[in-house]
């Protein structure tokens, strides 16, 4: 029966071509769009995880309660002990030390006395040890504007903007200008290897980016770092494994009334990631559960537009004596396989064109010029396994169901009306 219907669907293509290509459109349209909104989560979230949050961070207890005034009299010490254990203990995270700090940036003249300043937002992390997890995770490469990396140690890194706002270019010596972890002043003076532009306002109005080690000397933290941030291997925040992560850190590390004991915390407890993250989850959820119910009420109407053309048809089939309930029943079947046919297009279809997304991206920074907060400029699909099975909600429940409905007027044809419409 299956393959016979199927025949019919493929030979006659006035009845089927229509369906179905109805069909695919808004099955594509639901798997592009469930992705699309995957996808501009999950860049918000990693986006702040990578500049700042991690998917886990470890300070100690005072330097969290501080964490906003960046408080490196506060920071971890003995870390690269600390670091030992960790990579034992969670080997499904990747580690790395890092230093934030504030400051002034000071460009001198010829004479060397100061021809401008300005405040800095810095980052210490790894960048010549050879290990690139750093320069990768803050994209360096492909956001350097003019100039080089750093090669050698006394050498920074400074955002576009601000260079370009203090009018020093690469290869300018630059001092920075804050205080030491012991409290008193600090004065280090920078060659400026090369300028970025990161594509988020905040990192591109005043920030600076030097080697860990410099930045330690710089202000006396030697085997100190104000934060270490631990990466999922997958690179992706997942929940549920780092609730699993904190459950364990918790029982090796137990509370204490330490201040300068080490302490975990997550990506939702930082700068109201959490509070955000639930915000767009259900935006985006409640977006997501609109289309999809929006294309299984067109898909829907379809089906029954189907069925609704197709009355003459069944009269003619009725009147030779074919039996009510097979009618019923074989268009139901028809309609499974135009809407499994549909589904498997516009699903491959939509997984496509999510694919090339989540690899390209669609740049809105011209949209995103005047952002105060930490938001991707470029956004990317994300393909998750539910996308390979939503499309079929709309393109093989909702048509279903529309030709159920419409075939219900097949139980109200009477014989004589059908000699009339044949006759006719």
């Amino acid at each position: 029966m299956i393959r016979f219907l199927l025949k019919g669907i493929l030979r006659d293509k006035q009845r089927s071509l229509l369906p179905v290509v109805i069909v695919i459109i808004g099955v594509f349209l639901t798997v592009a769009m469930f992705c699309w909104l995957n996808g501009v989560l999950s860049d918000s979230i990693e986006l702040n995880a990578r500049f700042n949050a991690g998917h886990v961070k470890i300070m100690t207890a005072a330097y969290a309660k501080n964490v906003d005034q960046l408080p490196n009299d506060l920071a971890l010490t003995g870390v690269d002990t600390l670091l030992i254990r960790l990579k034992k203990d969670f080997p499904e995270i990747v580690w790395g030390e890092r230093i934030h700090f504030g400051g002034l940036i000071d460009a001198p003249d010829a004479r060397g006395e100061t021809r401008t300043q300005g405040p800095a937002m810095g980052f210490g992390i790894d960048l010549l040890s050879g290990n690139h997890s750093e320069i990768e995770r803050f994209n360096l490469e492909k956001s350097l504007r003019r100039g080089r990396l750093p090669l050698h140690h006394g050498e920074i890194l400074m955002s576009d903007e601000f260079s370009r706002k203090l009018k020093v270019n690469p290869g300018d010596t630059v001092t920075l200008i804050g205080s030491t972890m012991n409290g008193s002043m600090a004065m280090y003076n920078y060659i400026v290897s090369g300028t970025i532009a990161f594509g988020t306002g905040p990192m591109d109005q005043g920030s600076v980016i030097a080697d860990l080690e410099d930045v330690r000397n710089a202000l006396d933290m030697n085997n100190a770092a104000g934060e270490i941030v631990g990466y999922l291997a997958d690179n992706y925040y997942d929940e549920k494994k780092i609730g699993q992560i904190v459950n364990r850190f918790n029982s090796l590390f137990p509370v204490s009334k330490d201040e300068y004991a080490p302490v975990l915390v997550t990506l939702r407890q930082q700068n109201s990631l959490g509070q955000m993250i639930d915000q767009i989850k259900g935006v985006g959820g409640f977006a997501v559960f609109i289309f999809v119910l929006s294309m299984s009420l067109v898909l829907w109407n379809a089906g029954l537009l189907g069925g609704l053309r197709r009355y003459p048809e069944f009269g003619l089939r009725l009147a030779i004596g074919e039996d009510y309930s097979h009618i019923y029943f074989t268009m139901i079947y028809e309609s499974v396989l135009i809407g499994i046919i549909g589904s498997i297009i516009g699903t491959l279809i939509g997984l496509l064109a999510s694919l090339y997304m989540q690899r390209h991206g669609l740049d809105l920074s011209s949209m995103m010029k005047n952002a105060t907060i930490l938001m991707p400029t470029v956004f990317h699909t994300r393909i998750t396994p539910i996308a390979f099975f939503i499309g079929f909600i709309p393109g093989l429940v909702s048509t279903v169901i529309g030709t159920m409905l419409s075939g219900i007027g097949i139980y109200k044809r009477k014989t004589a009306q059908l000699f009339k419409e044949l006759e006719a």
